[in-house]
């Protein structure tokens, strides 16, 4: 079983191609290929497939290291993106892959970089029931009484401005709360900001079924979309721990998002990981 590790601002993938793939990857399977120490080690899987419909190039699956499924990820995305262009599953510089979010469109734009739309954004949905059509609640954690910015864009995101202190959060008391707060019954991404510039925003990020990650296109989306709604500029930069991912939103919502993305290593996994992996329910 052959695999590819990418990381696109420190968030990792392992890459496989489901014609490679002896087992099903059930979410027991994930979270032992994922595992730091006695897996691969990553912050999830994407798993591609030759595409049900001939318009897209493939079809992608993203899975959590928890083994629950995304819908989408922005870093995710372009790292199957530059791997599908660098393995010959596609020549064009432009193309869609379908993904449980719909489809998405990206463009090559150098030997690591792709700007991938990432379609509209949404203030309402049902992964916040309760929500108005602005999207904005207020939720209380940890004694703390937080006002938020609901966004969907693909997958939830509750978006949450920290004028002081965002360096001082402690991300493992407040995010998990937040993560299965009853307001998201499909859980959600949480993403702490605050406004640098007009045109800049400095972003931590809480990943539903991953926790606080260096890095999250969707997470970076979330913020810089909430920021908008605020006065800021677009194209935003948003700093991350893991590097800058450059968010453009329009005045309709609809989001086109810029990074880059690279391979770390290729390999295969010993016969005694897959027998065992296969055992696993």
């Amino acid at each position: 079983m052959r695999f590819e590790k990418w990381q696109a601002l420190g968030n990792d993938y392992a890459i496989v191609e489901e014609r490679e793939l002896g087992v099903e990857l059930t979410p027991a399977r994930v979270r032992a290929l994922c595992a730091p120490h006695t897996g691969v080690g990553s912050d999830g899987v994407l798993l591609l497939a030759e595409p049900a419909d001939s318009g897209f190039v493939a079809d992608l699956r993203i899975f959590n290291p928890d083994g629950s499924e995304a819908e989408l990820s922005g870093n995710g995305v372009r790292e199957a993106v530059m791997y599908l262009r660098r393995s010959g599953w596609t020549e064009r510089d432009s193309f869609s892959v379908s993904t449980a979010a719909g489809e998405v469109r990206p463009r090559i734009t150098g030997e690591r970089t792709c700007t991938v739309d990432m379609g509209r954004a949404k203030l309402s949905a049902p992964d916040f029931p309760s929500g108005d059509p602005e999207g904005r609640g207020s939720l209380e954690v940890a004694g703390r009484a937080l006002a938020f910015q609901f966004v969907s864009i693909g997958n939830p995101q509750c978006a949450i401005e920290v004028e002081d202190g965002l360096e001082e959060l402690d991300m493992a008391e407040l995010g998990p709360p937040i993560e299965r707060h009853e307001l998201f019954p499909n859980r959600t991404n949480v993403s702490f900001w605050r406004r640098e510039a007009d045109d800049a925003i400095r972003a931590r990020i809480f990943e539903r079924g991953v926790g606080e990650t260096m890095s999250s296109g969707t997470g970076a989306t979330g913020a810089a979309v909430a920021a908008v709604l605020r006065g800021a500029d677009s194209p935003l930069c948003v700093r991350l721990d893991g590097g800058e991912l450059e968010v453009d939103v329009g005045e309709d919502l609809h989001v086109d998002l810029s990074g880059w993305a690279v391979p770390v290593y290729e390999g295969r996994l010993s016969e005694e990981f897959v027998k065992g992996l296969s055992e696993v329910q």
